[in-house]
């Protein structure tokens, strides 16, 4: 495997990892990857379809990095 496509699993979540890790079907996992797109679109991020930083993905989902109060 090159180097790209390590740093791109590195990096991305695609859709058959929201799958495996939320358990749910593949028509919501795309469902959740265009509504994450689009909010990253809408605060001005550039996006890939089919993809979103893992980064995002662990916050949105998982509230990694976020404390509450």
């Amino acid at each position: 495997m090159n180097k790209t496509k390590n740093l791109n699993r590195d990096v991305f979540v695609r859709v058959d990892t929201l799958m495996n890790e939320l358990k749910i079907s593949k028509a919501l996992a795309y469902r959740l990857m265009k509504e994450m797109n689009d909010e990253l679109r809408s605060q001005g991020y550039l996006t890939i379809s089919g993809r979103v930083p893992k980064a995002y993905y662990h916050a949105r989902f998982f509230g990694m990095g976020v404390e509450k109060s």
